[in-house]
């Protein structure tokens, strides 16, 4: 299964930052954070993903974004 990171979700959802920030209820600053580590977002964030993102949550990839690229590249 091919996973992708939660700002690659937002972005081809066609969402800007400030537009998912919006959505979720949160401030852009903290989408993101979880955008470049999704390891510990609230589940009342997790819950809203596959509804904003029209994608479900196993094809997202969570933790930190580096860890994402870096496992990317060795497969």
């Amino acid at each position: 299964m091919i996973k992708i990171t939660l700002r690659a979700a937002r972005v081809n959802a066609g969402l800007k930052l400030t537009e998912a920030a919006k959505l979720f209820g949160i401030n852009k600053d903290t989408l993101s954070k979880y955008e470049k580590d999704s390891s510990n977002v609230p589940r009342s964030f997790f819950i809203n993903i596959e509804k904003f993102y029209k994608i479900p949550v196993e094809n997202i990839f969570f933790g930190p974004q580096s860890e994402f690229f870096r496992k990317s590249k060795s497969a």
